[in-house]
């Protein structure tokens, strides 16, 4: 579609556009009530809420619900909490400057420095993406009976699928994304309702217990949970994707675009709250309280949870939801992959070599892990992902405050110093957290 606005005068005037195929491509009404102009910029959040669904978080929340039943929800809900208010900070940069997160870095700070972080995101998306490839490849098995190694190959083609929806529309897209988070949701919740969890123990799991930091194992899945559900690239996809819309450059229509942007992340990632939780709480009801407390493995609790339950209908939804979460991951890291690529380099790629040369990259481990030791390699394959993207997360956390505090740039439309500090909080704790895992890890932990 055709820019239905004009451009904004505070972007540099030469810069390339953010995701070109769809900036500014989605009208926003002048006029109309509150649902109306909220309808008019939902979606972007919900291509951010997949990549806090993805194989790589079922991955930890297995391991956490089954190893140490509820007690790891509360490091679900504080992630959320941190991943609501950093979207935010990210919806707040890319309507303010007309810039994502990877082009700022380019501009703002010298090679020496922007290099280094270009590398640091394309490493957190090829963990991403081989957490997505390893789950997908695991559903299909499951469900279709495919060999792991022959799906992993498989999962390559998904590039064809990402061109056709790239085609369709970033509209299309959205409502696709959608319609599989509803089905994942849908899926969860007859597992739950299945599962009967003990609902006290559920509610007294989101309290923090001071286990989380003093055992080792409890901190390892605690980092790879903040990784599944912080990640790293989705910051820089925020800020380009949110750029979609097509709002008047004045301050006033800068300011409303901010606060719908905002709602529509905090709902989408408040609805992958429910399902991370609903992971955990499935694998802590169904496998803990049984003793099966070493379920890491995603096909050990697929071939667990039907006789547990009495169910194959919890099966046979648990495949399917893990086969939706991976093929709707897929898009993040594609997208966000672009974003890095020509928001750091200035290179521009075809989005289906794009993706093929994240997954070339990815499939590599993934072929050397299913070929060497099958399945029973993958579940810690999943889990060393998410805490790498964990690891990462600092990276790119930091330079988002330090853009968000930038009244130079940001004008009048500078974050408020609430999120400034909470902000700022988050990303202090995520160093803490990585420092004293580095340190457990260095001296034998």
């Amino acid at each position: 579609m055709a820019d239905t606005t004009v451009a904004d005068p505070a972007a540099p005037s030469l810069a390339p556009r953010s995701l070109p195929e769809v900036h500014r491509s989605v009208a926003v009404p002048n006029a109309g009530g509150f649902l109306r102009k909220l309808f008019a910029f939902m979606g972007p959040g919900y291509l951010i809420a997949v990549g806090y669904m993805d194989p790589g978080n079922w991955a930890t929340s297995l391991a956490g619900g089954s190893a140490f039943g509820y007690t790891l929800l509360s490091v679900a809900l504080v992630s959320s909490l941190m991943a609501i208010l950093l979207q935010a900070l990210c919806v707040r940069i890319g309507v303010a400057t007309g810039r994502d997160l990877a082009q700022l870095c380019r501009e703002r700070f010298p090679k020496a420095m922007a290099y280094p972080l270009w590398f640091l995101a394309e490493i957190a998306i090829c963990a991403t993406d081989l957490a997505e490839l390893i789950g997908t490849a695991i559903a299909l098995e499951l469900l279709f009976g495919i060999p792991l190694l022959y799906g992993v190959m498989l999962t390559a083609l998904d590039a064809f699928l990402m061109l056709w929806l790239q085609n369709k529309g970033v509209r299309w897209l959205e409502a696709l994304i959608f319609g599989m988070i509803a089905l994942i949701f849908g899926c969860f919740a007859v597992q739950i309702a299945l599962s009967n969890p003990d609902w006290a123990a559920v509610l007294n799991g989101y309290i923090p217990a001071v286990s989380i930091v003093t055992n080792q194992t409890q901190l390892y899945i605690a980092m790879g949970i903040i990784g599944a559900t912080v990640m790293p690239h989705n910051l820089y996809l925020h800020t380009a994707v949110v750029q979609s819309r097509a709002w008047a450059p004045d301050e006033g229509s800068k300011r409303e675009a901010i606060r719908f942007a905002t709602i529509d992340s905090s709902i989408a990632l408040t609805i992958a709250l429910f399902i991370n939780s609903a992971i955990l709480i499935t694998a802590a009801s169904v496998f803990h309280t049984s003793g099966n407390t070493e379920i890491a493995e995603i096909g050990d609790a697929y071939h667990l949870i039907a006789p547990l339950l009495g169910s194959t209908l919890a099966a046979t939804l648990f495949a399917l939801a893990l086969l939706f979460c991976g093929l709707n991951a897929t898009v993040t890291a594609t997208l966000a992959g672009q974003v890095v690529m020509e928001g750091f380099l200035q290179v521009r790629l075809p989005p289906v070599l794009r993706r093929l040369v994240t997954r070339l990259v990815a499939i590599v481990p993934a072929v050397l892990v299913t070929w060497h030791y099958g399945a029973s390699g993958t579940a810690q394959l999943l889990v060393l992902s998410q805490v790498i993207l964990s690891l990462q997360l600092p990276f790119a956390v930091i330079p988002l405050m330090l853009f968000a505090q930038d009244k130079g740039r940001l004008g009048a439309l500078v974050a408020p110093r609430w999120q400034i500090v909470l902000g700022w909080a988050c990303a202090a704790l995520i160093v803490t957290l990585n420092v004293k895992l580095l340190a457990d890890v260095a001296f034998g932990g």
